[in-house]
């Protein structure tokens, strides 16, 4: 691991929260996104990361077969991501993405609706439950969606895609403002 720590300037910073009476749209703190990928044939790793994910301090979010990020709202300090990494060996890597990716909330009871204008997925509350994941495009931007709550849904994007994710699910969302 590195010494070099960049300094982290939020992505979304000049955007201000969109909100309604049913529509809530607000970026998440920059804290912590950590990629764990796990290797070819390996036993399974949730319980490792259901361990972390019951401290309350971060939340595991699935990715795909064998994919996770671990996420959380502040910064995880050096030795215990040193410490996550090596007890993740030799099953599993981790990766920092804290600094290339963004969290955005969407939240209310329009939000299925306005998520819907930009992703195909199907956004039920019967097919997509809450802590259900799934990678897919929102328009021409490919987008990690995780429903957290009846009525809310984190996106995690790359940086260098969110003000524009931003923006345009500002635009899915003016009809419920």
């Amino acid at each position: 691991m590195s010494e070099f720590r960049p300094i982290l300037r939020p992505a979304l910073a000049a955007k201000q929260a969109v909100s309604s009476a049913s529509l809530r749209l607000s970026p998440l703190p920059e804290g912590t996104i950590i990629h764990v990928l796990a290797r070819p044939r390996e036993e399974d790793m949730v319980p490792c990361l259901g361990s972390l994910a019951k401290t309350g301090q971060y939340a595991v979010r699935p990715v795909s077969p064998g994919q996770w990020f671990i996420v959380g709202d502040e910064p995880m300090p050096r030795q215990e991501m040193k410490s996550l990494f090596a007890a993740l060996e030799p099953g599993a890597t981790g990766v920092d993405q804290s600094h290339g990716r963004v969290r955005i909330r969407i939240e209310g009871k329009m939000a299925s609706r306005a998520l819907s204008k930009g992703t195909a997925l199907d956004l039920d509350p019967s097919v997509f439950p809450v802590g259900q994941s799934a990678v897919t495009l929102i328009g021409h931007i490919a987008a990690h969606i995780t429903r957290v709550d009846s009525e809310a849904f984190e996106i995690i994007v790359l940086r260098g895609f969110a003000e524009s994710l931003w923006d345009d699910l500002a635009r899915m969302g003016l009809e419920f403002a």
